[in-house]
């Protein structure tokens, strides 16, 4: 059962976009990426709001989030949501792993 975390980043004068560079610059998204049990962390920026950025980390279970979360990364991610003064929303989905139901992959063009 796969857990997926939507963090909403904002900040002002273009600081949450700074930061997600920073993140993928220095390596530190892509530590995350090679950590044991992480299977999404990607950056987005939603078109009518500039000033957020959404990562969707997604996760094989609790216990993979809980090391993530014990580990030096953490202490990065925090400094630098203090350097560009950001604040955040979040949002969690926990998967039921039963895939696409039957009769909604006709929405999907492939």
């Amino acid at each position: 059962m796969a857990i997926t975390v939507n963090l909403y980043y904002t900040g002002e004068n273009g600081n949450a976009r700074r930061f997600a560079e920073e993140m993928l610059q220095s390596g530190t998204a892509a530590a995350i990426r090679a950590e044991d049990g992480n299977l999404k962390y990607d950056y987005f920026i939603p078109m009518d709001d500039p000033e957020t950025v959404l990562l969707i980390d997604s996760w094989r279970d609790q216990a993979a989030i809980d090391l993530h979360h014990a580990s030096p990364m953490m202490a990065k991610i925090a400094e630098l949501r203090d350097k560009y003064d950001l604040h955040m929303r979040v949002e969690r989905y926990v998967s039921d792993d039963a895939g696409m139901p039957e009769g909604d992959d006709k929405f999907i063009r492939k």
